[in-house]
């Protein structure tokens, strides 16, 4: 029986020296029916020379521009055809045999149609990666946490998360996907540009009745924060974009008390940063409301309410996360 293929996409943006650092371990990943793919995000460093030069076996998708990590993704994938997707940040070292557990994973299950790694930080590897730790999960109000990481409290790997389980949402920085689920479902949404885009996809595969899964036996290693670091346009896409994702995706029921809530706490986030001289940030919250209601009010902005409501689904905490990480200071995910 032949190995399903598996096409490992890097999306690249002015990143040779992560192609430097860390192509070479995706390289020698043991998995033999294997595709390396870069995608370029049209750099303006010499990215693509250093691959060509020095990596000559990795194909290259050349895009005529920056599309962000949902667009890239898009259209470089609309270029390839396999059996699973990867989705690999450019900042993420890899362990040889990461993928084998994966892919045994998955083959088990049909319905199994996303998974993700154990993602552990590159600088600090006994500790979970911000980005996904050991398989993301969401709350009522729309809140992502991952199992090790609670906003920005991310705990020490002591293998208490090593159970394969489902989840509600995979890590963009390492994500397995069927490919043709990824194309049945629309791929990322390409107006969050950046930022809870997978979160998003996710939402989108179990409304279509497929599983999210994490998977211990793997293990990777991020670095984190390379691809958009802090500051106003990451504030401004994560606000903006988590609101979009809930008016796409919970029903109308769960909208009508959740969207008046989420609104509620987004300004008393402001306030707070405000009082604490961070005038940015309550910018970029007054920005991403305005283009929210944008959105709303545009042709893409009018999806359909699912009929499936959030609770039913896998990964969700059916409380407020925010109440118990800062007036509780339950920080750990295993005292939630």
């Amino acid at each position: 029986m032949s190995l399903p293929q598996v096409a490992i996409v890097i999306l690249n943006f002015n990143g040779k020296h992560y192609l430097e650092k860390f192509l070479s371990s995706v390289m020698d990943s043991s998995y033999a029916n294997k595709r390396v793919i870069v995608a370029d995000n049209a750099s303006t460093d010499d990215s693509v020379d250093y691959i060509q030069a020095h990596h000559p076996t990795v194909e290259i998708i050349q895009l005529d521009q920056n599309y962000g990590f949902a667009g890239g993704y898009n259209k470089a994938l609309a270029q390839v055809t396999s059996d699973y997707f990867v989705l690999l940040n450019s900042d993420v070292e890899v362990t040889r045999g990461w993928i084998e557990p994966v892919i045994t994973l998955m083959e088990s299950d049909n319905a199994i149609a996303v998974c993700q790694p154990k993602l552990l930080a590159y600088h600090q590897k006994d500790t979970f990666e911000y980005a996904g730790a050991a398989g993301g999960w969401i709350d009522l109000l729309g809140y992502p946490l991952a199992r090790g990481r609670v906003f920005e409290y991310c705990e020490k790997d002591e293998h208490q998360y090593d159970n394969a389980t489902p989840v509600f949402w995979a890590s963009g920085a390492a994500m397995f996907i069927r490919a043709r689920v990824y194309n049945a479902v629309g791929g990322l949404d390409e107006f969050f540009f950046a930022h809870q885009e997978e979160i998003d996809l996710c939402w989108r595969v179990q409304l279509a009745g497929y599983k999210i899964f994490f998977c211990p036996g793997s293990t990777v290693y991020h670095v984190g924060g390379g691809t958009l670091p802090k500051g106003h346009r990451k504030t401004f896409l994560n606000f903006r974009n988590n609101m979009i994702m809930l008016m796409k995706n919970m029903s109308i029921m769960e909208k009508s008390y959740t969207i008046p809530v989420r609104i509620a706490m987004d300004w008393l986030f402001a306030c707070k940063s405000l009082f604490s001289g961070d005038t940015d940030s309550v910018k970029a919250v007054a920005q991403a409301h305005a283009a929210v209601i944008k959105w709303r009010f545009t042709k893409r902005g009018k999806p359909m309410s699912s009929r499936k409501k959030m609770k039913d689904l896998d990964g969700v905490f059916r409380g407020s996360i925010v109440w118990r990480y800062f007036i509780l200071k339950k920080k750990k995910f295993s005292e939630l």
